[in-house]
């Protein structure tokens, strides 16, 4: 995600309305719990068998949690749209056991029923700097990313390693992070509104982010925690933020693997990221009629095929950035799908994600080659919830 909920305040987290009735059955199922062997993304049929159309489309989301309130929407995405992963958003300095009581409050709906008692990907944005969703007492107070490019890869892989570790113990096992945008320059950055602005960028330059960004990875998922390289294929060169701003186009960028932008993701993808969330900005010289979450070329061709990512495929937010508010929520989730994608982000407004649900599921049922692709994206999430902590 880019920096658009950083004028929410500090607040506490409490479980939602409704969430006093998870049984003990589904406590046991959280986000620990031991998953079936998912096999092979081109080969999910075994994998799926038994699974309801629903709830196979439940685990291509997340939907956002405010660590505030208003959750409702939230909770009935989970408890009636099958929706199978959360994204803890906003910002709160109520500690470890706050998060923790909160994430129980939803991985605790975890049962046959709804998730076909598969467990949840519970995620947050902990960068550092200005965008460090949960802090308070058990969270370290994390620096910026540009801080951290100033230390060594081995201090930064122990720090991250802390880090994770705090996030594992309150429940998380998802970071959406590192950023592995290439800013280019000192004098660019400003000008750069989701990344330089917000000091996000590890250094200048592709081989200062990949280098850092990488430890970084490598310190969260030591901890048990997975992570994420955002935003494909990059943020470090635009003007605009996706988040507020329609229209926000890289005119530079190109489809060579050798671009700067690219190439910091192409170190990620080699180092086994497994995550990795896709830009919503026009990338005019790849596919200038797309945003890049609903661009062929650039999820399926470039990021799939060319740099031979067989891992997830995360959506920034679909819910509420001005980059995609032409299209319905609805079309924007199947648009993603169809692009190649695999996880919808429904993060800032959680009351569309029924909309979007509903979608997908009409579509799968009268489009036999786009249920096809629902199943390889349920197949490659499965596999990712199967390989966190490794």
């Amino acid at each position: 995600m880019i920096a658009g909920g950083l004028a929410l305040g500090l607040v506490g987290a409490v479980a939602p309305a409704g969430s006093a009735v998870a049984t003990q059955e589904h406590v046991a199922a959280g986000p620990t719990a031991a998953l079936p062997a998912p096999g092979a993304a081109g080969a999910s049929t075994d994998t799926l068998a038994g699974w309801s159309l629903r709830q196979k489309v439940g685990q291509l989301f997340m939907v956002g949690v405010p660590v505030g309130s208003g959750r409702t929407a939230s909770y009935q995405a989970v408890t009636k749209k099958h929706v199978g992963n959360i994204f803890l958003a906003g910002r709160t300095s109520a500690g470890r056991t706050a998060v923790h009581n909160l994430v129980e409050a939803f991985t605790g709906t975890v049962s046959q029923k709804t998730t076909h008692g598969t467990p949840m990907l519970v995620a947050t944005d902990q960068e550092g700097g200005l965008v460090q969703v949960l802090k308070g007492t058990g969270f370290s107070t994390m620096p910026t990313a540009m801080k951290q490019s100033t230390w060594g890869r081995k201090k930064l892989r122990k720090k991250a390693k802390k880090w994770g570790k705090q996030l594992a113990r309150a429940g998380v096992n998802l970071n959406l992070a590192p950023v592995t945008d290439v800013v280019t320059s000192a004098r660019t950055a400003p000008t750069n509104a989701p990344i330089g602005a917000f000091q996000r960028n590890y250094g200048y330059g592709p081989t200062s982010t990949w280098k850092h960004a990488n430890a970084f990875g490598k310190g969260m998922r030591k901890a048990g925690v997975a992570v994420t390289a955002k935003h494909f294929p990059g943020l470090g060169r635009v003007a605009g933020n996706t988040d507020t701003t329609a229209k926000v186009t890289d005119a530079v960028t190109t489809s060579s693997a050798s671009d700067p932008q690219i190439t910091a993701f192409r170190h990620a993808v080699d180092a086994g990221v497994p995550f990795v969330m896709t830009s919503s900005a026009v990338y005019s010289r790849i596919d200038a009629k797309h945003p890049a979450a609903f661009s062929r070329k650039v999820v399926t061709k470039i990021l799939r095929k060319k740099l031979g990512f067989d891992g997830v495929v995360i959506s920034d937010d679909l819910s509420a950035a001005k980059a995609v508010a032409r299209w319905t929520p609805g079309q924007r989730a199947v648009k993603f799908l169809k692009a190649g994608g695999d996880m919808v982000l429904v993060s800032a407004d959680a009351s569309v994600a029924a909309e979007m649900v509903d979608a997908v599921v009409a579509r799968a049922k009268t489009h036999p080659a786009f249920a096809k692709k629902v199943d390889a994206a349920v197949a490659r999430v499965l596999a990712a919830k199967q390989g966190l902590g490794s």
